[in-house]
């Protein structure tokens, strides 16, 4: 695999590029991270908070779920939640792993759910491949299908610059994974509506061969709509 450094964005068809990239790669890429998911005390610890503040009513999206081992950690927290991913490998891999669990394909971009109809959203390193001009749509979908008082968890590698990888696992295919910064992401939540309630980075973990600090921020739909001025509830 070779892996170049760049300040570009992918191009507009990224929804096409990323489910290529994803199909071809699903058995090792699930293969090379078996038993990592959640790895660190602090991964854990944050995902654990979000199931508390969610609570065990109502459903959850883990959007960009890949092989499922981030949803089959969400149920073992107690929450009722199915994965979804654009790539049917990636998808055959988790309802193999986990028969139990419901897994669908389609688009966090157009989340098949009606307005309000979800009590959390995880976005685990699902919004990596998402040119920036693309998040305030993204993060506007997020807000429609949460109901008043949802969570979202947001992770994602920070620092810089983009990382392209080219022909992982020697086939022949390529994508460019983006870093960005906690703030930068924070701002577009709250233009999108959402009320802050954590930002968290850690320093990479060299057991797990992380090039890059991890980040990771808390959300929530307020109850009400805030007057301006006002604070969000």
């Amino acid at each position: 695999m070779t892996v170049s450094e760049t300040g570009s964005e992918p191009g507009s068809d990224f929804l096409t590029s990323t489910r290529v990239f994803y199909d071809a790669i699903a058995e090792d890429y699930a293969a090379l991270f078996e038993g990592k998911h959640a790895a660190t005390p602090l991964d854990r610890a944050i995902l654990a908070a979000f199931a508390e503040l969610v609570g065990g009513e109502g459903t959850v999206a883990d959007v960009g779920c890949g092989p499922g081992r981030s949803t089959a950690h969400l149920a073992s927290l107690g929450l009722r939640v199915y994965g979804l991913d654009l790539s049917e490998s990636m998808l055959a891999v988790a309802r193999r792993e986990n028969p139990d669990l419901r897994f669908e394909q389609g688009s966090m971009l157009d989340l098949d759910v009606p307005d309000g109809g979800l009590a959390g959203i995880v976005s685990w390193y699902s919004t990596i491949h998402t040119p920036v001009d693309e998040l305030p749509a993204l993060f506007a979908e997020f807000h429609r299908a949460l109901a008043p008082g949802g969570h979202l968890l947001l992770a994602f590698q920070t620092g810089g610059p983009h990382r392209r990888h080219d022909r992982p696992f020697g086939h022949d295919v390529s994508l460019t994974f983006l870093r960005r910064q906690p703030d930068d992401l924070a701002d577009l939540l709250t233009e999108a509506g959402f009320a802050l309630g954590s930002r968290t980075v850690r320093e990479p973990d060299e057991d797990l061969g992380e090039p890059t600090p991890q980040a990771y921020l808390l959300a929530r739909k307020p109850v009400t709509a805030a007057r301006p001025g006002e604070a969000t509830g």
